[in-house]
């Protein structure tokens, strides 16, 4: 059910939809890049109820939608 979410939140923020696998690398389908990675932490913030540090900003933390299914489980 996360992942839905983090699927709409990706969407939202690239103007498109995700069409790519939850296994699959967001920075490397162009979905996202470093400009958009701030914005999507901002999102899942709000959406999720948790806190991020600046110290997992990083873009390997969040390459694909599974990875930032389990780091939002993890923070819940």
């Amino acid at each position: 059910m996360q992942q839905n979410k983090i699927s709409d939140l990706i969407a939202a923020i690239a103007g498109k939809p995700v069409d790519i696998g939850a296994d699959e690398s967001l920075f490397e389908s162009g979905l996202l890049d470093s400009f958009a990675l701030t914005d999507l932490v901002s999102k899942l913030e709000q959406e999720f109820g948790i806190r991020i540090p600046d110290g997992d900003l990083n873009p390997r933390k969040f390459e694909t939608i599974d990875k930032i299914a389990e780091y939002v489980e993890a923070r819940i």
